[in-house]
């Protein structure tokens, strides 16, 4: 039986989904981009008008959104979170599922080891968040380009989608390892969730209060903001070494925690 193949399969509804959420979401956010334009005001005049409170919390601060490359920036925001939502959610249920499902028993009793059926798992899972980014990066590239007239914006897009990734697989890490960890498997993807939600929240809570920067390290939404790597022009290695330490002991978790558990057949 080839597990990584039957999550695929079992995903591809759910795969065609999303990815199809994530191109209207480019797309609506690059139309108005457009829109703004064509009223003849200056986005940046509008939008520096809010507070500055308002201006973290929508995102909006850093950019220069009259440009394309610009506005994506801050439309990366937005991005960046669906695309968390669902890796948490993709990492949660494939260790979930068999004893949600009922199915353990039926998973186990081939010859397969605890190991080498979360190998499978995740395996499969690193596959869907790849497609999902790799639709994402097309359909980004594509919108940006057609609303575009300025300097190409390919080369930042290109590194958002790998800071994109790094989140991606953290936040399927944090997935995996509630799920492997958490006895009550129906919650697992609640669990997982609001501690997505949680440090989402806190990277706004940190960029409104000074005081509070020293728990950036607290929120992979800090590692990877669009201004910084746009304005640099690459991402901060010390955060993509602490992003791969964080994934690492995830990953370790959970099939530590996973071989250790009881299962509910």
């Amino acid at each position: 039986m080839n597990i990584f193949l039957r999550e695929l399969k079992s995903h591809w509804k759910g795969i065609l989904f999303w990815s199809l959420g994530m191109v209207g979401l480019v797309g609506s956010g690059m139309a108005k981009f457009d829109a703004y334009q064509s009223t003849g005001q200056s986005i940046n005049q509008i939008m520096n008008a809010f507070p500055k409170s308002v201006q973290i919390i929508l995102g909006i601060s850093g950019f220069d959104l009259t440009t394309a490359s610009g506005f994506y920036g801050l439309l990366f925001l937005y991005i960046a979170l669906m695309a968390t939502i669902h890796a948490v959610l993709i990492g949660s249920d494939m260790i979930a599922k068999e004893e949600r499902d009922k199915t353990s028993e039926f998973l186990f009793t081939k010859p397969i080891s605890r190991a080498r059926a979360v190998t499978g798992k995740l395996l499969a899972g690193i596959a869907i968040l790849a497609i999902f980014n790799f639709v994402t990066a097309i359909s980004s590239i594509y919108s940006v380009k057609y609303f575009n007239r300025g300097a190409s914006a390919t080369h930042d897009i290109l590194l958002l989608m790998v800071a994109m990734a790094f989140l991606q697989l953290i936040f399927f890490s944090v997935g995996a390892a509630v799920a492997a960890i958490n006895k009550r498997q129906k919650t697992s993807a609640s669990i997982a969730t609001a501690v997505l939600l949680l440090t989402f929240i806190l990277s706004f809570l940190i960029s409104l209060n000074d005081k509070l920067d020293a728990l950036k390290y607290l929120s992979p939404f800090k590692y990877f903001e669009a201004q910084d790597i746009m304005a640099h022009g690459h991402l901060d290695p010390a955060y993509m070494a602490l992003s791969g330490i964080i994934i690492a002991a995830l990953i370790a978790g959970t099939y530590y925690f996973y071989s250790k558990r009881d299962l509910n057949v």
